[in-house]
């Protein structure tokens, strides 16, 4: 039996400067992201399309959540495999391409986490266990483009 899951937030623009959008120029693209009980999230657009850089953009939390995704789904691989995480940090990159019109899409998201393990003998199973995350990450599995991981394993 499938199971659903729903998730609701709120998403309020902040960045009307008086007069709306009036014109492209007029208005910025600051935002909230909010759900009970947590903090709010500071959102604009790209700077490439007159972002505030000092906020979030969704092309950032993006490519955050496969990250995101990907490593719990990988921690809990390790668990039930016996291998040891004693550490996990990831420096993902998405490239995204912008088409003419101004229209774009992602074309891929690569995920680099370097991975300790408490020992020399998992690094192999710890490596197998990245290529194995993607028939599970829920993110991963809804987007239209290759996520790849390029893990490394130190000990």
């Amino acid at each position: 039996m499938t199971r659903e899951h729903r998730y609701r937030l709120t998403v309020t623009w902040t960045g009307n400067r008086g007069e709306g959008t009036a014109g492209y120029r007029n208005y910025g693209r600051e935002h909230e992201i909010t759900a009970p009980g947590k903090a709010p999230l500071a959102g604009s657009s790209d700077p490439a399309f007159r972002g505030d850089p000092a906020r979030w953009n969704p092309e950032e939390l993006l490519v955050a959540s496969l990250s995101q995704c990907h490593m719990l789904w990988y921690l809990h691989l390790c668990s039930t495999a016996g291998v040891v995480v004693t550490g996990y940090v990831d420096e993902p990159e998405g490239t995204m391409a912008e088409e003419p019109g101004g229209a774009g899409r992602f074309s891929e998201v690569v995920l680099r986490p370097t991975v300790t393990v408490a020992s020399p003998e998992m690094a192999a199973e710890a490596e197998r266990l990245h290529h194995e995350v993607h028939a599970y990450c829920f993110i991963a599995r809804s987007v239209n483009f290759p996520v790849v991981p390029k893990p490394v394993i130190m000990f």
